[in-house]
């Protein structure tokens, strides 16, 4: 009925077995106990030399500067179910752990260490800086690793890497020099993101924006008629204006287009210039362009064969025009603005204005654009390939609808920025010779020597070693085992919000490295962790979590269930405490119920008796188990974990829990062959839907399953299979079954009965579905075998059958009357007034559908509440 494919040894006394359990689950007591024992069994680790199917998944390699975060937490979390079910399912797999070396945020985080000591790295000199920087990261980086352990995570530590350790460097230096040779790394003056703290170039996507208070100035160039107006947020940088440029039909402007015009403050004439990019629709319809400071100005300037003149250095001071010379860009702006004014050149000044301003995202510097030589990718037909992998299926986006932001990226995607000014990172292997010769030297070639000859300077962007990091890390450029066996990957599961950077980036590169095969087969996309009302996590917003602390106060599983049940593809996950703890009451629920049928001798020993053996608890009870592993398979295949975490959460509590147990203790109470039918049914069903928890909620399940079934490990244990069995029959009866125990159960709660408290019931159930069930409703409901005079007072028809209850003096009929009298007069109030608006011919005309849909809604529900309350007053005893 449910394939049992485990074989489990037999188990000694079950009361025995439940014994060693604790009365209450304290996770704390052992989850590290558990996570370390499963690593020393080698459960994690992954067999190049095995024949089963390959199944592979990268970790998004967190920096080794970083600690854990619930955006960690939440997509650990996701990785290691599919891990942990696909190695039940009997796959070779593997879950690569490592870490980025995080150039900036690491080199940031040793200078300062270093400020403490009132020095610089240049104090030290770049070997001694980067002997540093190691010693740092032997001491202090990684410590994401211990609370990955903390998670749970099922990594393969024997194969952990970090992007900077001899393999992966030898790959990144095979890259470079391929691509180098091909002509597709090139080095040219661009325009850049650059940091004036961290003195180096930056990554788009290490660029924060946010709405900062600026100004906007309106500045008249030339004198008379010939004058035009142009406005800008950073009047500092028209010291190295060449143009200004207007719309080709823009008619206000077209006698001067090819004129020249005095540019304040500087002397210099500059020409006035026709482009299609000047929008003139805005502002003035004219704009400033300051080729050396502003990425689409330098586009205008390329067009039209302008100068770039850079008026800053590194440190975004200004470097021409004696007035201004030496000023911070800021202090410049200020002066600037007040001399032309003084000049009678400002038309208009508005103050604040806010604006979207970038900011390094590791010191929060404003960055500035700047014209700098530059090693760059020419990505075009990389970007292509990778396009083409996904239109032509050979790369599935999930969710289906994320397709178009990838395309409207990598179809659009700018040369790459790839040389960073830092000294921790992958040098670029490029040698420069005394008489300009410029060589790149792959890993198994000896850079030149001799008198002249030095080694680039920068190092490599962060994101060109990650963006190898599918193969890399099994041994790439080496045709390794491991390469051969578990690329490409699986499935990469990863935030949408670097579907833009690492994932095309890797995407990319795969694809070129690794003759057309993609790195990956499936891109599964998650949303961001949010607070509880659905607003960013931020430190400035004082919402920020801990998840550790959340681990420590509920329990890993707790924190796991929490964010799988949560997570919907490409949505973003609100989390709060009070989640969390609900998900801890959960596991405590399935220790309780576990604790429970092993005291009454659930076993897993033998085979399941045949169905006509089976009471009808027994045989739906089967049946929704195999209805629900068929289910959450489907829903796994579709990375729908919100939807399956809620199939388990509610088959397990609300059906195996809160019916299926309870049923069962009729039957155990009676004894003979249906009880030890029914231990042998209660058994199964507890080992199913252990392991169907397991990826989700590893650790209290391997506690319950081992003590359960005496094998090994639940990690290595079968992963269920539909067995195909089905009993609608069964279904139905149960469900007849609930019927009338919820109807009976609410009526109790509306007269005012205490949950526990007994009252004399007489059952008509001959002739219906549930004549078999009459010890089972009398539990359920807390009803007493009526006794010599007893009259009902109450009497419910629920399925064809009839429960008639005795309560006098266990309630007061007349305040009950009283109640539901005013409860009723509302209903009927509400039915009426639905009523007359659905009746209503010019309402119905006008209101929009989800409005009428609305209305129709209420009158429904006002209709099953006067049905119900009518009920109610019917069964009340009369007088």
């Amino acid at each position: 009925m449910t394939d049992t494919t485990n074989q489990h040894p037999v188990s000694t006394s079950a009361g025995d077995e439940a014994a060693t359990l604790p009365t209450t689950y304290t996770p704390a007591d052992v989850e590290g106990e558990l996570y370390e024992r499963w690593v020393e069994r080698g459960y994690f680790s992954a067999d190049a030399k095995s024949d089963k199917p390959p199944f592979t998944i990268v970790i998004p390699p967190p920096n080794v500067t970083g600690s854990l975060h619930l955006g960690h937490a939440f997509e650990h979390t996701l990785i290691d179910a599919l891990v942990r079910r696909k190695r039940m399912q009997g796959y070779e797999a593997l879950w690569q752990p490592g870490m980025d070396h995080a150039g900036i945020a690491t080199q940031n985080v040793v200078e300062r260490e270093l400020a403490k000591e009132g020095k610089s790295r240049h104090d030290l000199g770049r070997e001694a800086f980067v002997e540093r920087v190691w010693k740092w990261k032997a001491e202090s980086g990684g410590q994401i690793s211990g609370q990955m352990r903390r998670l749970g995570d099922g990594v393969d530590w024997s194969r952990e890497r970090f992007t900077m350790d001899e393999g992966l460097s030898q790959a990144v230096q095979t890259i470079f020099k391929k691509l180098f040779d091909d002509e597709l790394i090139y080095r040219a003056e661009r325009i850049i993101n650059w940091c004036p703290r961290c003195l180096t170039a930056i990554s788009d996507i290490e660029v924060e924006y946010q709405d900062d208070d600026g100004e906007l100035v309106s500045i008249r160039y030339g004198e008379g008629e010939n004058s035009i107006v142009v406005a800008t947020t950073r009047a500092e940088t028209m010291l190295g204006d060449t143009a200004v440029a207007v719309h080709p039909e823009d008619e206000r402007y077209k006698h001067l287009v090819g004129t020249e015009i005095e540019l304040p403050l500087t002397g210099r004439r500059i020409p006035i210039v026709a482009d299609a990019h000047v929008d003139p629709e805005f502002g003035t319809g004219a704009v400033k362009v300051t080729p050396a400071h502003d990425p689409n100005d330098f586009e205008i300037g390329q067009r039209h064969g302008l100068p770039n003149i850079a008026v800053m250095d590194e440190h975004a001071v200004i470097t021409v025009h004696g007035p201004f010379l030496g000023l911070d860009r800021l202090e410049a702006r200020s002066a600037i603005v007040a001399a032309l004014r003084a000049e009678g050149r400002i038309v208009a000044e508005k103050r604040p204005y806010v604006h979207s301003v970038g900011h390094c995202s590791r010191c929060k510097t404003t960055i500035e654009p700047r014209l700098s030589m530059q090693w760059w990718v020419k990505v075009g037909p990389l970007a292509k390939a990778a396009g083409d992998a996904v239109r032509d299926g050979k790369v599935k986006i999930h969710p289906q609808e994320m397709e178009k932001r990838y395309f409207d990226w990598v179809d659009n995607l700018h040369d790459w920025c790839i040389s960073r000014q830092l000294w921790w990172g992958h040098r670029i292997p490029v040698w420069y010779g005394p008489n300009g010769e410029v060589v790149c030297v792959g890993p198994d070639e000896q850079p030149p020597a001799g008198e002249g000859w030095h080694q680039d300077t920068d190092v490599l962007d962060t994101w060109f070693s990650s963006g190898l990091w599918p193969f890399s890390t099994l041994g790439w450029p080496e045709q390794t085992e491991s390469l051969a066996k578990f690329y490409p990957n699986s499935v990469l599961v990863t935030g949408y919000d670097i579907l833009f950077f690492w994932v095309a980036r890797m995407m990319m590169f795969g694809l070129y490295a690794m003759d057309g095969t993609p790195p990956f087969h499936t891109i599964a996309l998650h949303g961001m962790v949010r607070d509880q009302n659905g607003k960013k996590m931020s430190k400035s917003f004082g919402n920020v979590v801990n998840p550790l602390d959340w681990m420590d106060k509920y329990g890993s599983d707790a924190l796991r269930f929490t964010l799988a049940r949560g997570a919907n593809p490409g949505v973003d996950v609100p989390i709060g405490e009070d989640w969390v703890q609900a998900a801890r009451n959960f596991a405590n629920k399935i220790w309780n119920a576990t604790r429970f049928a092993l005291m009454n001798g659930a076993t897993v020993e033998g085979p399941l008796p045949a169905p006509e053996e089976l009471t009808a608890a027994d045989r739906w009870i089967l049946s929704r188990l195999n209805s629900t592993v068929a289910e959450v398979d489907g829903l796994y295949e579709d990375y729908q974990f919100s939807k399956l975490s809620e199939a388990l959460y509610h088959f397990a509590w609300d059906e195996v829990f809160d019916w299926y147990v309870e049923l069962s203790k009729t039957t155990l109470a009676k004894g003979g062959p249906q009880a030890d039918a029914a231990r042998r049914v209660l058994g199964e069903v507890l080992d199913v839907t252990l392991r169907l928890l397991h990826p989700i909620v590893p650790f209290v399940t391997e506690t319950l399953w081992t003590t359960l079934t005496g094998a090994e490990s639940v990690v290595i244990a079968d992963w269920p299979k539909d067995s195909g069995f089905r009993d609608a029959a069964a279904e139905a009866e149960i469900a007849t079954l609930q019927q009338v125990v919820t109807e009976v159960r609410r009526f109790r709660t509306d007269q005012g009965l205490k949950p526990g408290q007994r009252v004399p019931a007489a059952l008509e159930l001959d002739g219906t579905a549930l004549a078999a069930h009459e010890d089972a409703i009398r539990s359920l409901l807390r009803l007493t075998a009526p006794e010599e005079g007893f009259s009902a007072t109450a009497s419910l028809p629920v399925a064809g059958a009839t429960v008639s209850l005795d309560l006098s003096g266990t309630i007061d009929v007349a305040a009950e009357r009283k109640r539901l009298a005013k409860d009723l007069a509302a209903a009927e109030k509400e039915k009426a007034q639905t009523t007359a608006k659905l009746g209503n011919e010019a309402f119905l005309a006008k209101a929009p559908d989800e409005v009428v849909a609305k209305i129709k809604g209420r009158q429904e529900a006002a209709e099953a509440d006067i049905a119900r309350i009518t009920a109610q007053l019917a069964a009340l005893p009369q007088g």
